[in-house]
């Protein structure tokens, strides 16, 4: 039988097992999952957080992470900046990165989600806003969603991965899995 886990990534986490490469012990997965032969489908990168599957199952892993099957992928993004709903029309319609165009993404302006407190918090300037935007792409480029807002001129702050395909990511607090079906 197939392992799925929903686990929520906390910022400053790696999305592997090991850390060979670093001489200070950084978190990764290891810290938090204690179950054996289950491979992360994607990647988070350290500084963003939430939902990162985890199969046993190289099908699977194969179908949620591979660009070819267009699985989507929903973000939160606190960005730098005011944005309006025209400022986001290129993230529509897809825009040009250094690796290629992207493919049109789903983009709106969000109120402030409810969300667990970020450690470190993000850092707070009084005199630059901030905006939320919920973003769904359909591909998986190393930093993507980071870089397309960039590219329109919102950096991002925080990122949070909320939904992968149909799993979604409520309900878990940051370090907490869980199987599914549960």
């Amino acid at each position: 039988m197939t392992t799925l886990i929903l686990f929520n990534k906390p910022f400053g986490v790696l999305s592997q097992f090991t850390d060979a490469k670093s001489p200070t012990k950084r978190a990764t997965l290891s810290d938090f999952i204690d179950i054996p032969n289950v491979y992360p489908a994607g990647r988070l990168d350290r500084d963003s957080e939430g939902l990162l599957l985890l199969t046993d199952d190289g099908r699977l892993q194969m179908r949620l992470s591979h660009p070819r099957f267009s699985t989507e992928k929903t973000y939160l993004a606190q960005v730098e900046g005011d944005p309006s709903d025209d400022d986001l029309a290129p993230l529509r319609t897809g825009l040009a990165l250094k690796d290629g165009k992207t493919k049109p993404a789903s983009a709106s302006l969000i109120n402030p989600p409810d969300l667990w407190p970020r450690t470190p918090p993000v850092r707070f300037r009084k005199s630059v806003p901030d905006r939320w935007i919920k973003i769904t792409i359909s591909e998986g480029r190393n930093r993507q969603v980071r870089r397309m807002c960039a590219a329109v001129g919102f950096p991002t702050l925080r990122l949070v991965r909320w939904q992968v395909g149909t799993h979604v990511l409520d309900g878990l607090a940051p370090g907490e899995w869980r199987k599914y079906p549960e």
